[in-house]
């Protein structure tokens, strides 16, 4: 399915999943995301080191997953919003994006900078944020691996899903 675009050509009515990860939490999270979203139509996932000017083009919709590291999104995932910010500024306006954030006891202040993000690149919010709390306060426990429930893999499983449906649909 191909979704036309005014003042654009057609893109892929694809989800772009971009995410980062440190301990494992944030890379769960993408993963059960991205293996819902396959059930419901076609889904990419790439590392936001990865993550290029033209796969936010060719995608109609996305998913941004990362952890929360001192009140802000990882640097890596800063990093990509930098390098493709200014090339895609009103080229990607009024496409569909969710976000889900692994934190420890917190993760608004990484969310409400992607929020800040997306408000530049005229994107919509079409999901309430999926923020997964692991409780972590020690320097080891928050540097550890971590292992996700079943409960939280399958709400980003059906996160995944809802949004591809959503764009199969033509909702968003």
């Amino acid at each position: 399915m191909q979704i036309a675009l005014i003042g654009q050509g057609a893109v892929e009515a694809m989800l772009l999943i971009i995410w980062h990860s440190r301990t494992g939490t944030a890379e769960g999270m993408a993963r059960a995301a991205y293996q819902g979203a396959l059930i419901e139509g076609p889904c990419v996932l790439i590392r936001a080191e990865d993550a290029t000017v033209a796969h936010l083009l060719n995608a109609s919709a996305y998913l941004f997953c990362c952890p929360e590291n001192l009140a802000g999104i990882t640097g890596l995932m800063k990093e990509f919003f930098d390098r493709t910010y200014y090339s895609l500024l009103g080229r990607i306006e009024g496409r569909a994006y969710a976000t889900m954030i692994a934190a420890g006891t917190d993760g608004t202040g990484a969310q409400r900078q992607i929020d800040r993000i997306a408000t530049g690149w005229r994107l919509k919010r079409v999901a309430e944020p999926l923020i997964v709390q692991t409780g972590a306060q020690t320097p080891a426990d928050i540097l550890a691996h971590k292992n996700l429930s079943d409960e939280t893999l399958r709400m980003c499983c059906d996160m995944g899903q809802a949004l591809t449906g959503g764009i199969g649909l033509g909702v968003f």
